[in-house]
Order: structure tokens, then C-alpha cells, then sequence
């Protein structure tokens, strides 16, 4: 288990690295927006490309989010019935929920992953004038962010999986 407890351990570092490009696309939407609204209100003018550059950040922020979340425990669960649990029983829902998480992450991937193929091979980019080329890569984020999230799902799970096999702490 110790090989797996490093897998574990690499994944959570790949996490944190993505949490901490994910805080400096916080501060670009934040200073794009802002210069954005002062265009548009205070200079009478705005870029389209520009526009679409806060969207084509905010998505992949909210991908490295959902996987933060997790390893950080921020997800969504309901922690009165939870907390009550033994340590065996917390264990053993953190792992089937975990193996659960993979699986949806796994095929949000495999569904993603043909969005982004049609689009790379049309060269998709923006229908708007003045807008961004390349929008596939955009949508080359979904695959990524979900399979960031599906090692996130697989590290927590693996520390579920030890905290279940190893000696009994709930009498």
C-alpha cells in the first residue's frame, strides 16, 4: 500500500500545483474584467476578444476547482449523518464514493473527448468578429479538467482504501 500511498501523495501535488495556476487565473479574470467594464464604460469601448478571454479562463478554473475541492474535502456530502460514523464506516463511504467520482469522471471524458476532436479538426474558433481563433482549445479543457478530477477521485480513494484495511479503530 505504501507504492500507492506515493501515488496518492504525487497525484495530491499535481492538485496543489493546479490550485495554484487556478489562483493566478483568478487574478487575470478579476484584472480582465475590470478592464473590460472600464473599456466599456469609462472609454466607450470593448474588445470582443477580450470578452471572450474571461470565459475561456473561467472555464478551466472551474475544472481546476471541482479537483481542489476534492482533495481539499470541500465536496458535497452530508457531514451530520457522516460525522456520526466510525472512522471504518466513513472510510468505506469515502471510498465507494470516491471509485464513483472516478467513474463519472471517466466518462465525462470519454464524451468530452469527441467535442474537442470535431472541433480541432474544423480549426474551430469564434463565430464573432473580432473574437478568438482556436475555441477547441477551450474545449480541450473539459477532457483535462476531468481527468484531473478522476486522479483526485483515485488519490482519496486510495487513502480510503488504506484507512479501511488497516486495523480496526471503532469498537
Amino acid at each position: 500500500m505504501g507504492g500507492l500511498l506515493r501515488v496518492a501523495g504525487a497525484i495530491d501535488a499535481l492538485t496543489v500545483w493546479a490550485g495554484r495556476f487556478g489562483a493566478l487565473l483568478v487574478l487575470a479574470v478579476v484584472g480582465l474584467v475590470a478592464w473590460n467594464t472600464l473599456g466599456r464604460y469609462v472609454g466607450g469601448a470593448g474588445s470582443v476578444a477580450l470578452q471572450e478571454l474571461e470565459w475561456h479562463l473561467l472555464a478551466p478554473l472551474a475544472l481546476i476547482g471541482v479537483a481542489s475541492l476534492m482533495r481539499e474535502s470541500g465536496h458535497v456530502r452530508v457531514d451530520m449523518v457522516y460525522e456520526r460514523l466510525g472512522p471504518r464506516a466513513q472510510a468505506a463511504i469515502d471510498l465507494g464514493s470516491m471509485l464513483v467520482g472516478c467513474a463519472v469522471a471517466l466518462l465525462l471524458i470519454r464524451y468530452s473527448t469527441g467535442f474537442v476532436t470535431s472541433a480541432w479538426s474544423i480549426d474551430e474558433g469564434s463565430p464573432d468578429p473580432g473574437g478568438l481563433p482556436a475555441r477547441w482549445a477551450l474545449k480541450a479543457m473539459l477532457p483535462a479538467g476531468f481527468a484531473l478530477l478522476a486522479l483526485q477521485c483515485l488519490a482519496n480513494a486510495i487513502r480510503a482504501a488504506q484507512a479501511l484495511l488497516s486495523p480496526a479503530k471503532d469498537a
